[in-house]
């Protein structure tokens, strides 16, 4: 019988010792590889055969391969310790490389964007099979491409910009400790420990473990916010002023393959169904017999006795049977993650905080960070992460290129599993237990939807001042702003969550990311409702949808399957669900 304990990761597999010839070997073979590609550079032309254009394709296939290979392990290295100085400088050391191979095999991408006529270019992709995809996307992005020498500056300043910036702050932020008195104790605890108290049952645990947060993100306001102010000024000087994007979030849109007017749409629904959520929180504060809630009550547990515990090994199992209930091949992949000691649990001083899913090459099974504490919720972030590798299996016949879905697909997956975990343990239960559940299931939906989208509007409102020298006090009047669009009167927003929007990674990691949680989650919920009505007819369609990868666009490839995300009342079909869940737990109160 498989015995599941929590561990660190091997990744052995990428790279067995950074310090050894081998690894040395390693890094030579790529640059061969590059060296060798450099050389087609005098056989492009319009004329190119098809046999000729698709071998260089396949050829910038393994470069891509191996490179991802020990990029990669830098990174997931770095992940284990931010504080390591020997894993900050491999980790800079491959972005540069990284930059330089950018810089080296750039020629064919300006080629194929800039300089081939468009009869030829159709020529080509028709002769590319399933790489059509990828090619008429770089196609699409020749008009926000510079010229080849403009492109490597660039990339050169890249290593030392934008992403200096993001491990700058990944430093500081993961090295802040948060003092924390409670009951006439002081101690200390890490931002991963500090969710925990966020999470406790006594209100003032909530309240101090909250203030003790914003307390070091108020004290290094300065540098943090002149770090994002930077972020956000290259962003703008980059994309805008040099690429000539149309506006800061159409940089990301046109990145996830998605139209305008579909993000338009999900945002302007999530704005209008503000009140599901309130409504929801004006129950939970009954629930809780309060008048109302305070912001630092919001995921607060509904009962008084300390919350079910899981240890790591029934966690993964509750996870992988969850999976084989639904799909046996879905559960297959899953169960690769855990036997091949690619999932790293445990807490750590340095150790990155949050979750996430690499995936290194569609060749090998991804990697999966969390920081499992034993809460329900650590469940559900497990289940999140394995839905993300799950996702990368499915579509690991694909090429490189194409094998990850666009950001808002790349959601669909993780949020799913969630869903099918969440109605598992639900069916189980009686309606005593029931309720805390539920409540736990909506707070994740306002999470992850209703916070997620106005996380967006923020960014948006902030790119649009920080162009026009807003401070970072001004930054934070804004962020006050959108948490009062949100809220309403429904919940007290005290002023110390002003400076929150600091302590939020994306915001300087990945300007705009956040509204793919909104979005994965929401097609997701009416994926789930599909499931529900066709049974286990619908997990084909559930596979064909997982296995596209980034072969098709977002909108064509739900289209085949009878969904049209540009559509407002499609994405109001997920807050009839969340609504549904309301009015649930609204009889379990009464």
């Amino acid at each position: 019988m498989q015995v599941f304990k929590q561990g660190k990761w091997d990744l052995s597999q990428l790279v067995k010792d950074p310090e050894s010839p081998q690894f040395t070997n390693q890094i030579r073979y790529i640059e061969s590889r590059v060296k060798m590609f450099e050389k087609n550079k005098k056989i492009l032309s319009p004329k190119i055969s098809e046999n000729k254009f698709n071998a260089l394709l396949h050829d910038l296939e393994e470069i891509t391969e191996k490179f991802s290979i020990v990029s990669g392990y830098a990174s997931l290295e770095y992940s284990l310790d931010t504080q390591s100085d020997k894993a900050t400088s491999l980790l800079i050391r491959m972005r540069k490389l990284g930059a330089e191979m950018e810089n080296r095999t750039l020629f064919f991408d300006q080629w194929w964007k800039k300089q081939l006529d468009e009869k030829n270019a159709q020529r080509l992709m028709k002769s590319s099979g399933e790489l059509y995809e990828f090619l008429r996307y770089k196609r699409l992005l020749a008009k926000y491409s510079l010229t080849e020498p403009e492109e490597k500056i660039i990339n050169t300043l890249d290593v030392t910009g934008h992403s200096a910036l993001v491990r700058l702050y990944d430093k500081i932020t993961n090295a802040f400790e948060f003092i924390v008195k409670i009951d006439g104790k002081v101690k200390k605890y890490n931002r991963e420990e500090l969710t925990l108290l966020v999470r406790s049952p006594r209100p003032k645990v909530r309240e101090v473990a909250y203030k003790a947060l914003f307390s070091q993100y108020d004290k290094n306001k300065g540098v943090l916010g002149e770090i994002y102010q930077n972020i956000v000024q290259n962003w703008k000087d980059e994309c805008i002023q040099i690429r000539g994007y149309s506006s800061p979030i159409s940089v990301r849109n046109i990145g996830n393959d998605v139209d305008d007017k579909t993000v338009n749409s999900l945002l302007s629904v999530c704005k209008r169904n503000t009140d599901v959520f309130r409504s929801f929180f004006q129950q939970k504060a009954k629930i809780m017999n309060m008048k109302k809630l305070r912001r630092y009550d919001i995921y607060a547990p509904v009962e008084k006795k300390e919350e079910k515990r899981y240890n790591y090994e029934n966690a993964v199992k509750l996870v992988l049977d969850t999976l084989h209930s639904f799909s046996p091949e879905l559960w297959q992949h899953a169960k690769k993650v855990f036997v091949e000691k690619h999932v790293d649990s445990i807490i750590r001083p340095g150790k990155r905080s949050g979750a996430f899913c690499s995936t290194i090459t569609p060749k090998m099974t991804p990697y999966v960070l969390v920081n499992f504490k034993g809460k329900t919720n650590d469940v559900f972030t497990l289940a999140h992460e394995v839905g993300h590798a799950i996702h990368s299996m499915a579509a690991s016949d694909k090429s490189i290129f194409i094998a990850e879905a666009p950001l808002p697909l790349a959601e669909t997956a993780s949020t799913f599993s969630e869903m099918l975990l969440f109605n598992k343990i639900l069916d189980k239960v009686s309606d005593k237990e029931r309720l805390p559940i539920l409540v736990g299931h909506i707070d994740d939906l306002y999470a992850t939807i209703g916070r997620q989208a106005y996380f967006t509007v923020f960014e948006v409102a902030a790119h649009a001042i920080i162009g026009e020298g807003a401070t970072v006090q001004d930054i934070s009047t804004e962020y006050m702003k959108t948490l009062q669009q949100q809220f309403g009167n429904s919940v007290i927003v005290t002023p110390d969550f002003g400076i929150e929007w600091s302590s939020i990674p994306h915001f300087y990691h990945s300007p705009f990311y956040c509204y793919s949680y909104s979005f994965g989650n929401l097609l997701s919920l009416s994926l789930f409702q599909r499931y529900r009505k066709e049974g286990s007819g619908f997990v084909s369609t559930y596979v064909d949808i997982l296995s596209a990868g980034g072969s098709k666009k977002p909108e064509d490839l739900l289209r085949e399957h009878g969904i049209d995300i540009s559509s407002e009342n499609f994405w109001q079909e997920g807050f009839e669900y969340i609504k549904t869940q309301t009015e649930r737990l609204g009889k379990l109160i009464n």
